[in-house]
């Protein structure tokens, strides 16, 4: 089990999101304000043509230091940002006992074997970004809609982005295999729901390593709860790997007068050298 562990502690040193800041308060005419002009967070969702707001920097809520701190080396901000992160960043399972995942008998085999380290090392601590994870890192992203197409903008290592389609179209039947995949989007009551297929089997749930194939489907569910609040909901739905669908319940807090800054993971990166193995 101790090998196990520190497998977890190699993984998670080598994620690549780095600490972030963000601009110098810009005070947006925009936000409802209280008396002493501060941003009032719980004033009524904002609307656009009948459906909620989702504008905005948003990041996720991290979850309460005693589910995460068996996770991350003491000290230290373990290169995860400034906030304590979401415990379904670090592992996406984490409501699960650990290693009784529901994976298929040969993916928990090869998950063990790489928790114990026997894998190759990796060729570079910046490897794209991957979902859900992205989603869970505790560094902002940003939601801009424009007509046909909803924009997620990450600040996360290389400022990608995301584009989710909105005009009615429907999921392509054979979509080239990428690391985002391709999304759609759709309005369910005041939910703004997303379905992404086409995802190749490089990516990573999590920190910790959890893995999925081509066949993953995403389903990830936005709600506005008031102005500085917004419920998700993410559904992992892979059947060559695991047994069955797995969702988790995060939530996302408004970063009010602020925006996103330029991150390249690559800046400055000198760790890899560093770290064991072929």
């Amino acid at each position: 089990m101790r090998n196990t562990y520190f497998g977890i502690l190699i993984l998670l040193t080598a994620a690549p999101w780095g600490a972030h800041a963000q601009w110098l308060s810009r005070r947006d005419p925009d936000t409802p304000r209280l008396h002493d002009g501060k941003p009032n967070l719980h004033a009524p969702v904002p609307r656009r043509n009948g459906k909620p707001d989702l504008s905005g920097v948003w990041e996720v809520e991290s979850s309460p230091a005693k589910e995460v701190e068996r996770y991350l080396l003491p000290g230290g901000e373990n290169g995860l940002g400034e906030d304590v992160p979401s415990k379904y960043f670090l592992n996406f399972f984490a409501d699960f006992p650990f290693l009784q995942e529901p994976f298929h008998p040969q993916a928990a085999a090869l998950f063990k074997q790489r928790l114990q380290g026997s894998g190759p090392k990796p060729p570079t601590l910046c490897a794209p970004p991957s979902l859900p994870a992205v989603d869970l890192v505790p560094v902002p992203f940003k939601f801009v809609p424009t007509p046909g197409v909803l924009m997620m903008l990450y600040e996360g290592d290389s400022n990608f982005f995301r584009q989710i389609y909105t005009d009615g179209r429907k999921l392509p039947d054979d979509p080239q295999p990428s690391w985002l995949g391709y999304s759609v989007g759709k309005w369910q009551g005041d939910a703004f729901v997303v379905e992404t297929i086409g995802f190749n089997d490089k990516g990573r749930l999590d920190a910790m390593g959890h893995f999925h194939s081509e066949s993953m489907r995403l389903t990830e569910r936005f709600q506005r709860r008031d102005f500085g609040h917004m419920d998700g909901q993410i559904t992992v739905d892979d059947p060559k790997t695991y047994t069955k669908p797995v969702t988790v319940n995060v939530a996302f807090r408004l970063l009010p007068d602020s925006d996103l800054l330029e991150s390249f993971c690559t800046e400055g990166e000198s760790d890899l050298a560093h770290i064991g193995g072929r």
